[in-house]
């Protein structure tokens, strides 16, 4: 046997990755890719903005950076791989170290050696099992055939209603898509609400954006059973007994990695039925490698084993993968934090690390937050909005999590906080950071370190701080009586205000009129303003004062997702 035969199985982003990375590490290695689909190298991340008319030449979507179409030809005079589409491998023989390999074309079945085999088998879109599913008018968008389907509806103009099934990243981005065709959308989600890697505020305030621009979203609820006429969807009904008129439904409501192959194999495969890898990207067997959407990696905080099926972590991944295969376990992929980042319109959320609620459930029993709201440039640079939330473990200061929504530059932020969180830096680290600045691209300080401020504030007792959350449910759903100070000015209150019973007293009069205040010194008063840096401020002085039960909304009122008098 010729000790350099690598196959590859699979060809949309882990697997030319590593048949490429394998071949370039060593060039005397015989390497194969099979794909079952017709494509190569497929930017699938790409799909929702092919639909979306965001470009319209469907290559760019098998193209590189060049422009040059990613086909047979040029894997093998590129590349120097031998890659094989409508190719699809059936079975492994790990015994002998043979694949078989059935042709969609003919049905002809071949077999072919290996010495090193790497398994890039992707994952299936999830299909939920219910009645009328298979009605044309219906589809996922995981395969370039579904991106090719729905942008000739766009073109067409002929569909006038649709619905996605799932809130998730690829369910807005694909209903931002349909809504710029001029079709009517409505989100349907599960869940009790849309994004849900984010906090539950931020989530709000994303479907509020998202609303205005005249997308229905519906939360909390299921589609049970899709109607048609004629073997085309006409409705789907929802499981509050809610019908919806659409001619199409686009399902988003996740992937499952595609095992069954190395499962039959005899491979171990893990929790979340993925393939189960080393840091090597190694499986049970020494001789196979996998990455790519169909395994399971490590999170770098929890240490537990997650399925993260990222168009980035697939190829760096593969890149990994392939180069072990050529040499020998020279290289690691440590794991990953789920970071990522989805644009719908021009409203952006990302996150990195842990939510709140999964540091709890991962076991830090003792965790800090912190809301930080603000422009992400200066006044005169005309700036957009940014809100962010970071999560720190308040025993060792070790950032956990960040998360990001807004109008402003969140792929910044995101990027950043990924970086400090890989790098283990605690709060102490992140607060003197030497990030670059100048006016068209941040503020002096960055948002991000401002976020680590507000945190170090919090820790040290000089901020107590309260989420729009714990307002909101106090305040309007219980009807409490609690004492709400608005330290903006008249005239931006008469712009935006909630209307939740606060009193207006803007910052630079507070000291004038501190006998509007309650004279019960223990008395709560819950500071705000627009982003609440004039409710710390405020906070300061009520403090010095004498008043001992004084607390800070978070984020104030660009944080609020809830209804609003003004």
């Amino acid at each position: 046997m010729n000790e350099k035969k690598i196959i590859v199985i699979g060809g949309s982003a882990a697997g030319p990755k590593a048949a490429a990375k394998a071949k370039r590490v060593n060039r005397r290695a015989d390497v194969k890719l099979f794909q079952k689909e017709p494509e190569l190298s497929m930017a699938t991340c790409g799909y929702p903005y092919y639909v979306g008319g965001a470009f319209d030449d469907r290559d760019m979507l098998i193209a590189t950076p060049a422009g040059v179409k990613r086909d047979v030809n040029f894997f093998i005079n590129v590349k120097g791989v031998e890659a094989c589409v409508e190719i699809e491998v059936i079975s492994i023989d790990r015994k002998n170290h043979k694949i078989v390999c059935k042709n969609l074309n003919n049905g002809g079945e071949e077999a072919y050696e290996y010495a090193k085999l790497i398994i890039c088998s992707g994952s299936a879109p999830k299909i939920p099992p219910i009645p009328g599913i298979n009605l044309k008018g219906i589809t996922p968008l995981t395969r370039l055939k579904d991106a090719d389907y729905l942008r000739k509806i766009r073109d067409e103009k002929k569909i006038k209603k649709a619905v996605v099934v799932g809130g998730g990243l690829i369910g807005l981005e694909t209903c931002e898509a349909l809504k710029l065709a001029g079709i009517e959308v409505t989100v349907v989600e599960m869940l009790p609400q849309i994004l849900p890697f984010l906090e539950a505020d931020f989530a709000k305030l994303a479907e509020n954006y998202i609303r205005s621009k005249g997308v229905d979203i519906i939360v909390n609820d299921g589609v049970v059973e899709f109607f048609g006429e004629n073997e085309h969807l006409k409705s789907v009904k929802l499981k509050s007994g809610k019908e919806l008129a659409c001619e199409l439904a686009v399902i988003a409501i996740g992937v499952s990695p595609n095992s069954k192959l190395a499962a039959e194999a005899g491979l171990d495969i893990g929790e979340f039925n993925g393939i189960s890898v080393n840091e090597y990207m190694q499986t049970s067997d020494s001789d196979v490698y996998a990455a790519g959407d169909c395994v399971e990696i490590n999170h770098l905080i929890t240490n537990r084993k997650m399925h993260a099926p990222f168009g980035d972590l697939a190829n760096l991944e593969g890149r990994v993968a392939g180069e072990n295969a050529a040499l020998g376990n020279c290289v690691t992929f440590k794991g990953a934090l789920q970071t990522g980042i989805c644009k719908i319109f021009d409203f952006s959320a990302g996150c990195a690390g842990l939510s709140a609620i999964a540091a709890k459930k991962a076991g830090f029993t003792d965790i800090v937050t912190a809301v930080n709201a603000s422009p992400d440039k200066p006044l005169f640079m005309k700036p957009n909005s940014l809100i962010s939330k970071i999560i720190a473990d308040k025993k060792t200061g070790a950032i956990l999590g960040y998360q990001c929504i807004g109008q402003g530059d969140v792929g910044r932020q995101i990027t950043t906080a990924s970086l400090a969180i890989s790098g283990k830096m605690k709060l102490d680290d992140i607060i003197n950071l030497d990030l670059p600045y100048a006016p068209p691209f941040s503020l002096a300080i960055d948002h991000f370190i401002v976020s680590g401020h507000t945190l170090q504030n919090k820790i040290k007792g000089r901020m107590i701080g309260i989420s729009v959350k714990e307002v909101y449910e106090r305040v309007v759903v219980d009807k409490e009586k609690v004492f709400l100070l608005d330290m903006r000015g008249e005239n931006e209150y008469e712009i935006m205000r909630l209307g939740v019973g606060e009193v207006l007293i803007p910052l630079g009069a507070l000291t004038k009129r501190l006998s509007e205040l309650p004279s019960d010194k223990n008395a709560e008063i819950i500071c705000f303003c627009k982003v609440s840096m004039r409710g710390y401020e405020a906070a300061i002085i009520l403090n010095d004062n004498g008043w001992k039960n004084v607390k800070v909304m978070e984020g104030g009122i660009m944080a609020w997702p809830y209804s609003r008098e003004k």
